[in-house]
């Protein structure tokens, strides 16, 4: 599905911006999914397995940040995962073997839902090879006033900047890291059915969304088979077992098969732990790890 010069770009830096990727009957589908689940959310009065709640929400104006695990929520969003246009950006980007990390649905509400602090994915789970990637697939137009992903390219081969506060992992970097070269910023904006990449090294964050709708984002984080996790900060297949881990496994591949021989290489790994006092999600773990802000 991808031509040359878009893995090209991909390799070089560390991003990737594909229009299109589904088709319109798909992202109708995703996004009735997804507004069903809102309206779910107004009976919802704090976090649960599903829902992260945002400050403000009730009854009458649900706000939420993300729709937990969501390809375990509703089959279609495994469906879209697995035969798909998506599924073939990551056979390009990532061969015949490739498995499911996480998932999650980013609704970013309206009027000042919250920032994602800067930061680098490989930091929450350092694997024995990083040829591992996120994608966000976007259920509604993004543009530069409801929160779009941003990202510095060619920082995937860069150092892991530390995401650690006074001892604490937070889950950020410190913006005034003099390797946060705020100037290389690029803004992923894009229409609806579009998907945005980024190498699990490569340094991202988002603003607060300050429009008057959500910003609805379906993001999957994938490993090529042979990366094997070392940790991951809030996975929860890290405490199921070595048999349900395995079972597990077999849902959570994508493209071809479990690999159970790891590609181990020289990559730089600082463990997430000690953990924050809150890291049941990206923005308790900020927010409780005391992290700076770079959106203020």
């Amino acid at each position: 599905m991808l031509t040359v010069e878009q893995t090209d770009f991909y390799e070089q830096n560390g991003y990737l911006m594909v229009e299109d990727v589904i088709t319109k009957d798909e992202l109708n589908k995703l996004q009735e999914i997804t507004y069903d689940f809102i309206e779910s959310s107004r009976q919802v009065t704090e976090n649960d397995d599903v829902f992260d709640l945002d400050e403000g929400h009730s009854a009458e104006t649900p706000r939420l940040t993300r729709i937990k695990l969501p390809h375990k929520q509703d089959k279609y969003f495994d469906e879209i995962l697995k035969n798909s246009g998506v599924t073939e950006v990551l056979r390009d980007l990532l061969g015949d073997h490739a498995t499911l990390l996480t998932s999650k649905l980013n609704t970013k509400a309206p009027g000042g839902g919250m920032a994602v602090e800067w930061h680098q994915d490989w930091a929450f789970y350092p694997h024995t090879n990083d040829s591992l990637l996120a994608f966000g697939l976007m259920l509604e137009d993004v543009n530069l006033e409801n929160g779009p992903l941003q990202v510095i390219p060619g920082s995937h081969k860069g150092p892991v900047l530390s995401h650690h506060h006074d001892g604490i992992f937070c889950g950020a970097i410190n913006p005034d890291d003099p390797n946060f070269q705020r100037e290389k910023i690029v803004t992923l904006t894009g229409k609806a059915g579009s998907m945005t990449v980024h190498h699990a090294r490569t340094l991202h964050g988002s603003a607060p969304n300050q429009s008057d709708r959500p910003r609805l984002i379906l993001f999957y984080e994938i490993a090529k088979a042979d990366a094997w996790p070392i940790l991951g900060a809030t996975s929860y297949y890290h405490g199921l077992g070595q048999s349900k881990f395995w079972d597990d496994l077999q849902d959570r591949t994508i493209i071809g098969e479990p690999c159970v021989e790891p590609r181990v290489e020289n990559v730089p790994v600082r463990m997430p732990l000690p953990p924050a006092k809150d890291a049941s999600s990206i923005f308790k773990t900020q927010k409780s790890g005391g992290a700076k802000s770079a959106f203020m």
